[in-house]
């Protein structure tokens, strides 16, 4: 199994896949996840695994990787943005 090492810290915007809109903010780094605030829903961890690339202040994540629960949540934070 092939592992990755990306530079996150506190602080880094959070995307799904490349190119997308930004959906939360890095709030911990731990050593195979991360916590994601997710605006509006609150804090989610997120496993190593489901982190693509992290370069430049960007975390992008794998969608096919998410739980149900945060992809809910990121829609919820997006349709509040269009309201």
């Amino acid at each position: 199994m092939a592992t990755h090492s990306f530079s996150v810290s506190v602080g880094d915007q959070v995307f799904i896949g490349k190119g997308e809109e930004e959906v939360g903010a890095v709030r911990h780094v731990a050593r195979d996840h991360l916590v994601v605030y997710i605006e509006g829903a609150g804090d989610f961890q997120i496993d190593g695994p489901a982190v693509l690339s992290a370069h430049d202040g960007k975390v992008i994540l794998d969608p096919t990787k998410l739980d149900p629960k945060l992809k809910k949540a990121i829609e919820s934070a997006h349709s509040r943005e269009t309201e």
